[in-house]
Parts: C-alpha cells; sequence; structure tokens
C-alpha cells in the first residue's frame, strides 16, 4: 500500500513538471486569451480620460473617437485565432512573454500532482481496506477525486494566482520573488492569494472527472487485453504510450468543457488588481460568469477554449503517458530491491 503511494507521487510529479515545462508557451496564450474581455475597454478609457483638459466638445469627440478605437481594438483580438493571437504577442514582445513564470508553473504542476495522487492513492487504498473490494464505481472516483482536489488547494492555489498574475500582469521587469512580494504587499495580502476559490466548488470535478474517465476506460481496455491473451493475473498490465496519450486527450477534453466557465472566471479574477463592481463590491466567481454571460452569451463564457483544450489536453495526454511510463520503472524497480 506504501509503495503503491510512492509510486503515484513520485511519476505524477515529474510527470506533471515535464508537461508542463514542455507547453508552458501554450500554458501562457491560453491564460491572455481567457481574460480578454470587454473590460479591457473600461479600464484604457478610464485612463485616457486622464490626459490634458480640453474643451467639452473636444472632449466628448476625442473620447467618443477613443472608445471606438479601443473597443476595435479589443473586438479585433477577441476575435483572434490561437496562431494570430501568438503572432501579434510575438510581433510585440519576441519569445521573452511566452516563457514568463515558466519554473513557478513547473513547481505549481509537479506540487499539485503531487498532492493530488497522494491524496486520492491514500483515500482509495483506505476505501479499499474498509470495503475489502479493489474496485470502485464511478461515483466513489467522483467524490474521492474532489476531495484529493480539495487537499492540496491550501498549498497550491497561492501558486497557481502567483503564476497567473505573472503571466497577466503588468510587472515591468519585475522577476517572480518580486512580484509575489508586491502582491503580499497590496490589497489583502496572503488572503488575495486565494483569489477564485469560490470556482473550486465547481473545478473540483475538473480533475476527478478527468481520472474518473481515464481509470475506467483503463480498466476496459486493461480487461479486454486480459480476455484477448487469456491471462487470468493482473501482473505487469499496463497501457501502450500511444494508447495513455489517447485517452488521457479524451479525458482532458471531456473535463475541460464541463467547467470551462468556472475555469475563464477564476484566471479573470485572478489577474484583476483589486477590482470592485459598481456597487463598491468585490467580484467574485457567480457575478463574473453572470458578467461574461451578458456582455456576450455563452460566446463570451468560453472565450479561450481552443488554446485551453488544445494545452490542456496535450499537457493531460503527455502527463498521463509519463506517468504510465515512470509509474511503471519505479514500481519495477520497488520489486527489483526487495
Amino acid at each position: 500500500m506504501g509503495e503503491s503511494i510512492v509510486t503515484e507521487v513520485v511519476s505524477a510529479s515529474m510527470a506533471g513538471a515535464f508537461s508542463a515545462s514542455v507547453l508552458y508557451p501554450l500554458e501562457v496564450l491560453k491564460t491572455k486569451m481567457q481574460v480578454e474581455s470587454k473590460a479591457t475597454s473600461s479600464s484604457e478609457s478610464s485612463e485616457s480620460s486622464e490626459s490634458s483638459p480640453k474643451s467639452e466638445s473636444e472632449e466628448s469627440n476625442e473620447s467618443d473617437i477613443s472608445l471606438e478605437v479601443i473597443e476595435q481594438s479589443n473586438q479585433d483580438k477577441k476575435s483572434m485565432t490561437m496562431v494570430q493571437y501568438a503572432k501579434d504577442m510575438y510581433a510585440k514582445d519576441g519569445i521573452t512573454p511566452f516563457y514568463a513564470g515558466i519554473e513557478t508553473s513547473a513547481f505549481q504542476s509537479a506540487t499539485e500532482k503531487a498532492l493530488y495522487f497522494f491524496a486520492y492513492t491514500s483515500l482509495k487504498n483506505f476505501h479499499s481496506l474498509l470495503s475489502g473490494n479493489h474496485k470502485m464505481g464511478t461515483t466513489m472516483n467522483l467524490v474521492l477525486g474532489c476531495i484529493a482536489e480539495w487537499a492540496h488547494l491550501p498549498i497550491t492555489l497561492p501558486l497557481d494566482c502567483w503564476t497567473t498574475q505573472i503571466q497577466t500582469g503588468d510587472n515591468g521587469n519585475k522577476g517572480p520573488i518580486a512580484i509575489l512580494m508586491t502582491m503580499l504587499g497590496e490589497g489583502d495580502g496572503l488572503k488575495g492569494m486565494y483569489k477564485g476559490i469560490q470556482a473550486y466548488t465547481i473545478l473540483c470535478l475538473k480533475p476527478s472527472i478527468q481520472y474518473t474517465v481515464f481509470e475506467q476506460v483503463k480498466g476496459i481496455l486493461l480487461a479486454r487485453k486480459r480476455i484477448a491473451k487469456g491471462a487470468k493475473t493482473r501482473s505487469d498490465e499496463r497501457l501502450t504510450a500511444s494508447e495513455a496519450f489517447l485517452l488521457g486527450m479524451v479525458a482532458r477534453t471531456v473535463a475541460t468543457v464541463v467547467v470551462f466557465p468556472y475555469l475563464r472566471a477564476k484566471v479573470m479574477l485572478q489577474s484583476q488588481k483589486d477590482a470592485t463592481t459598481a456597487t463598491g463590491e468585490k467580484p467574485n466567481i457567480p457575478s463574473m460568469i453572470l458578467k461574461m454571460y451578458s456582455s456576450g452569451g455563452l460566446g463570451e463564457c468560453f472565450q479561450g477554449i481552443g488554446p485551453e483544450l488544445t494545452r490542456g489536453v496535450f499537457s493531460a495526454a503527455l502527463m498521463l503517458m509519463c506517468k504510465e511510463k515512470i509509474s511503471f520503472a519505479v514500481n519495477k524497480a520497488l520489486a527489483s530491491s526487495k
């Protein structure tokens, strides 16, 4: 039982850090595209209103023109494809923005995957011990997955908030540590590092849906392999690299589509600095989703799902493929050391 936990933690953390690093430019791209919204125009227009005083007619005309230009610019950005958006980023700032914060992202991914699988495997082992049954149904898998997701949030959500601010904030030439110190020193301090935690009432389903789909379909595939081989034991059972990769893609796609509006609302909330609504209240996840829907319908709620699916699907597929390989190698090493 202990060896199973060690295997899951080691393989998940290594695979998580590897997949996050390899696909990091896509991570930056999807985050920046998710925060694109009509809200940008309001902040930019307020900045333009602070310029030197002019006559009322001049001010009115220039304000109208400025708002039209800003709105058109934002609409153009929002209608860009992922490739067009990437080209625009590269033309403006070169390659640097695509790798800003890669260290924190790799550390976050490794920590998140290690803690998730530590909690998930421990809960699975405990359930098996109590029930005497090594098989778990879909509902129990989802429940344990949700609990495991909440278990790592106290540590990983501040890392997630930090990474989002590095990727989307106007930070000048500040390094990651300087950005962290700024975040802690302003607004709500440490409490501000937990922006968007309300979203996890739904987002906790994402990994549990993903890994439940993966595990359930994996069990079916391995059972078919045993039947085809006429084998009665489960020794050395594993998916091939291509099977794990494709199954990981399918599992991540299902999970992402289900929870995406909450994911986007969380990213938008984390990217803002001490924003308040018209009534003076701080925005929350439901209000962000309502605002998105009222400004652009379902299309606005799913803004940026293209790069999210691209990055997420390949990340999950790569991570699960690597995890299967590393897990098999670690188990083999542990068995030979006995």
